[in-house]
């Protein structure tokens, strides 16, 4: 028969000064015990504290100082320094809340112990009712503590906390980055205390002030109401372009718990990883861990915030949803542009006899400047600029927007940039000046031809415009274009091959304009096509299941080059119908070379 043990008792520490030990290392961030000593001059009503970072007679230190209340005084109206030495894990802080005071924030009774992690030894200062200053010495790895009279000509108010012998690990901490820090985790209790926080770094020369951190994107105003968040359920978050450094922050009373919401296990979900939100979710009633104060412990209080979260997943993870198709739609509409446009700028620059989308140069479609008659081109040469057929644009309105006016002159190119000419025959050509954003320059631009090699001669050495009169014998001509804009000087070249023979047309134009034709997709994995034009729809038709469009959607730039390599290979079938394999090959290194300079 077994006997079952009896008797019972209560727990208690073995050594003391081992626990003290442990509890004082258990704070593996330097940062948040600088955070824990601003938190406790903010509760002690200061308006300005000042931290200073810098060295005396070779010692590092960190010095917190502040105007406050101070420590609260014992019976005598002194600093009452032994209770806090002797009441670790009972804080002073509990004793206040139990008399009403609110708006504390530390309970725990170890805060200054994490001065462990910064240096070797703490100095704090704190007036008496007497008018005398006084000072507690505490030195890591040691037990014992002093208090003595701080000798002061006048005694300052407030505290005054100096860290000497900063460990070697955290030398490098610069002023710049405990502002950072500070701005996010103390982000809530500095907007609502209205504390001027004030960061002076001797060391690199420079002074910092630390203003709550300011989120970006589109605040979602409508949550609380929709989702009937209590009281003590505070909700900040934004709707953002998605990014991997955009998260939800958990606060507890205005002080960060974790810097990552998606960090706890139960909310490792969308929308808390989706990347698509920022901001602050603070619930006052979680419980945390006392060592680290830098996660929550898992019991009712969290499984409450849980339940209240769950609606709240719901509705963003639906706008999330919405802003993702808004992009997909977007997306598909810039990459269209952005090959359209690079495509233009390739035509551009390629002799009209030899390349045309689907007939894009129209003899119907005019330059919106007036061409004058001493330089008016054969119908093949009219058409310098270049058509684009049905487009998802809206409509043009009338008046341009403020973003759409052009900047400075930037760039000048001739269009065409290289051509053929037959003897004795002539050729249009055009400049195009453009400013940093590839936008038309059109006011007060001029412009200056002139042949700089071979022979020839210009109609015009002025305009826009010019005609280049070819000579009686073969030969390579060089010809520039300076584009003038006040001091601004842009210049561009153009060669042209004059020889004795051409190939007649192959085709004929017409006037039809169907114009740069959009693309869709169709899923055919495992089908070896890549892309085909459909006529009717004006469209062309990729294959978003083969293996080299899923390669190359990993990134968007790829992608783009991609589907830009796609239209080229149906550019080129069009206008060369029936040539070699080997003709066709060089005709694609050719265009996909001029498409992807202007791919932008």
């Amino acid at each position: 028969m077994s006997v079952k043990p009896r008797g019972s008792g209560h727990l208690r520490i073995g050594d003391d000064w081992n626990a003290i030990t442990i509890i004082a290392l258990s704070q593996s961030n330097p940062l948040k015990a600088v955070a824990e000593f601003i938190e406790n001059s903010i509760d002690a009503r200061a308006k300005h504290i000042t931290i200073t970072r810098g060295r005396e007679q070779g010692v590092h230190f960190l010095r917190i100082k502040d105007d406050g209340d101070g420590i609260p005084r014992d019976d005598q109206g002194r600093p009452d320094f032994n209770y806090v030495a002797t009441h670790i894990c009972d804080s002073i802080k509990r004793r206040l809340k139990t008399r009403g005071e609110a708006g504390l924030q530390g309970e725990f009774g170890i805060g200054l112990l994490s001065f462990w992690t910064l240096g070797e030894e703490l100095l704090i200062t704190s007036a008496g009712s007497d008018g005398r200053s006084y000072q507690m010495r505490l030195r890591k790895g040691e037990p014992s503590y002093d208090i003595t009279p701080r000798h002061l000509l006048l005694a300052d108010p407030g505290t005054e906390l100096v860290v000497k012998n900063i460990l070697p690990g955290i030398k490098q901490f610069s002023g710049e980055k405990i502002q950072w820090y500070l701005a996010s985790e103390l982000r809530d209790r500095i907007r609502l205390s209205g504390v001027e926080i004030r960061i002076v770094d001797r060391t690199a020369r420079a002074e910092y002030k630390v203003e709550p951190r300011q989120f970006e994107g589109r605040l979602l105003h409508h949550l609380r109401q929709a989702v009937h968040a209590p009281d003590d359920l505070y909700l900040e978050l934004y709707l953002i372009e998605p990014a991997p450094e955009n998260r939800v922050g958990l606060y507890r009373r205005g002080t960060r718990v974790l810097e990552n919401l998606a960090d706890l296990d139960p909310l490792k979900k969308p929308p808390w990883t989706t990347g698509y939100l920022q901001g602050v979710i603070d619930a006052s009633y979680l419980n945390l861990t006392p060592g680290t104060r830098l996660g929550v412990i898992h019991d009712a209080t969290l499984d409450r915030l849980l339940t209240e979260l769950e609606p709240i997943e719901l509705e963003l993870s639906q706008l999330i949803e919405a802003q993702q198709r808004a992009e997909e739609e977007r997306a598909t509409h810039d990459v269209l542009r952005t090959i359209q446009n690079a495509l233009k700028e390739a035509l551009l620059a390629l002799p009209a006899e030899e390349y045309d989308w689907f007939n894009l140069r129209s003899s119907q479609r005019q330059h919106k400047k007036p061409v004058p008659a001493e330089t008016a081109a054969s119908p093949e040469d009219q058409a310098l600029t270049i058509h684009e057929g049905p487009s998802t644009d809206p409509p043009a309105i009338s008046q341009m927007q403020f973003f759409e006016h052009p900047g400075p002159l930037f760039s000048v190119r001739i269009s065409p940039a290289s051509t053929v000419v037959g003897i004795n025959a002539m050729k249009n050509f055009q400049a195009v000046a453009r400013d940093r954003s590839r936008r038309l320059v059109e006011e007060n631009v001029e412009f200056q031809w002139k042949i700089l090699e071979g022979e020839g001669r210009m109609e015009k050495d002025t305009g826009e415009m010019t005609r280049f009169v070819a000579p009686n014998e073969p030969g390579l001509v060089r010809l520039e274009v300076a584009a003038l804009q006040g001091a601004i000087s842009c210049r561009a070249e153009a060669l042209i091959t004059v020889t004795d023979s051409l190939l007649p047309e192959t085709a004929n134009r017409g006037t039809t304009t169907q114009g740069i034709p959009g693309y869709t997709f169709q899923k055919a994995p495992g089908q070896l096509w890549r892309s085909r034009f459909d006529g009717v729809q004006n469209v062309i038709v990729i294959n978003n299941g083969h293996r080299d469009f899923v390669f190359a959607s990993r990134h968007k730039t790829l992608k783009l080059r991609y589907i830009c390599r796609l239209y080229a290979k149906e550019l080129v079938l069009k206008n060369f119908t029936g040539m070699p394999s080997d003709q066709l090959l060089e005709r694609m290194i050719e265009l996909t070379l001029y498409i992807e300079e202007n791919l932008k």
